[in-house]
């Protein structure tokens, strides 16, 4: 059996926690109220995809308190009006210093919106897209899984329909924060409340 107690942190508050989120309250936040959670919000589905592709190069820290200027830079994420944005939308958010302003990722955004909308007119809704790639078992998490088979059919797949920054690594850290896989690891506070969570959510269909 594994011993993942190195890999666990003991935060002031005496709980056991993933080592990722450190020290830094917002991180601990995120970590407990939302890493991991299942979703089935197609706008939460798009935002997270479209921020892990941001989050490419950089530390999901950075992204994490930029989020509420990208969601008001993108309309909250609501996938409909951004697939209308233009050129001069993409002007005008390079400007934007509360966002990442990068001109690829921007317009990767953009163009992920549009592909977002032929998604849910295939498959009825985003999340019975991204659900089906749920696998039925996967590798124990320990910090060093990047990339799975199925995160790397997710990734196939969303390229396939146009998508861009949607890498299988980009795909698997989507899957493990929306709770299509529950990587907290065993002994972390958050552990057995998420295994909870997924047994009683209702996958979409």
């Amino acid at each position: 059996m594994t011993d993942y107690t190195p890999r666990l942190l003991t935060g002031t508050d005496g709980v056991l926690r993933c080592w990722w989120c450190g020290e830094h309250a917002d991180y601990i936040a995120y970590h407990d109220d939302e890493w991991g959670v299942p979703a089935a919000s197609d706008q939460r589905l798009f935002e997270k995809i479209c921020l892990e592709g941001f989050q490419s190069g950089l530390n999901w820290l950075t992204i994490l308190r930029k989020r509420d200027n990208f969601r008001k830079a993108f309309k909250e994420f609501d996938f409909e009006k951004v697939a209308r944005f233009r050129r001069s939308s993409v002007e005008r958010l390079l400007k934007d210093a509360g966002i990442v302003r990068h001109r690829g990722k921007i317009e990767s955004t953009i163009n992920n919106a549009s592909r977002a909308i032929e998604l849910t007119e295939e498959f009825g809704s985003l999340a019975a897209f991204f659900w089906k790639f749920e696998p039925e078992l996967h590798p124990t998490f320990d910090g060093k899984v990047s990339i799975t088979v199925e995160s790397r059919m997710m990734s196939k797949e969303l390229k396939k329909r146009g998508w861009s920054f949607v890498g299988p690594t980009t795909a698997y850290a989507f899957m493990q924060s929306l709770g299509i896989v529950n990587d907290h690891l065993p002994g972390c506070g958050c552990f057995e409340t998420i295994e909870t969570a997924r047994h009683k959510f209702k996958r979409p269909c």
